[in-house]
């Protein structure tokens, strides 16, 4: 079976078993004049993700493994946007209203779709979650189950939010998850640093953390197994 360097020790996946998940890669979150760049963050940090995560991507199309992309959002009629989570942060403009890319983070809009350079493919599963995490209110975990799939390689945004609850998520439901350190990306260079340290702490509490440049060999190994 291959396997990844990653911390605390090596990930071995099984091809068959394993899938790629790639986190609200959503111009929202990672273009500029986005909601993330209105909240006054600086999207660059983001983007750094966005060139090693396709190449990932690239490779697990070509290795046959299964790619799910999240999608942070809700309803066109916000039936589905608790009070509390569109209160927060007393914003002037927020979840539903009116932005540069239509309605943030609304179903529909150009802000909520996934950005260009990761456009999912033809056949793979897209999960709409109107929480942080990917198993909250969605069909996540049955999609996994009916693939057989208990492992996940992990991209996308942001780290210590979307992408921390998500593995707490799987962990918590027995999934093995690698967290790309390279393929993952946090507004707040102190909270990504924490957040992975969070993940592997503890012999990999959480998980493990690795980088695109050691799973890229490995993803070709499967290409070549396969053929």
């Amino acid at each position: 079976m291959p396997s990844v360097r990653a911390e605390p020790y090596e990930f071995v996946f099984q091809p068959e078993h394993v899938g790629l998940v790639v986190i609200d890669m959503q111009p929202d979150f990672v273009d500029p004049v986005g909601f993330g760049e209105a909240l006054g963050n600086d999207v660059s940090l983001l983007r750094k993700a966005v060139p090693p995560t396709a190449r990932v991507l690239d490779a697990a199309r070509k290795a046959g493994i299964l790619v799910i992309h999240t999608r942070e959002g809700h309803r066109p009629d916000l039936a589905d946007l608790p009070p509390a989570k569109k209160a927060r942060g007393r914003l002037a403009t927020g979840i539903g209203d009116p932005g540069p890319m239509g309605r943030i983070l609304v179903h529909g809009e150009y802000g909520h779709e996934i950005i260009d350079e990761l456009r999912p493919a033809v056949g793979e599963p897209v999960v709409d979650k109107p929480g942080k995490g990917a198993f909250y209110a969605t069909d996540f975990d049955a999609i996994l189950r009916s693939r057989n799939i208990h492992q996940l390689i992990v991209c996308g945004v942001t780290t210590e939010v979307c992408v921390n609850t998500t593995v707490r998520e799987a962990n918590d439901r027995g999934y093995d998850c690698l967290v790309l350190a390279d393929c993952v990306a946090s507004y707040f260079p102190e909270f990504q640093r924490v957040a992975l340290e969070m993940l592997k702490a503890q012999g990999g509490i959480f998980g493990w953390v690795g980088n695109s440049v050691d799973l890229l060999p490995a993803l070709a190994q499967v290409k070549r197994v396969a053929a």
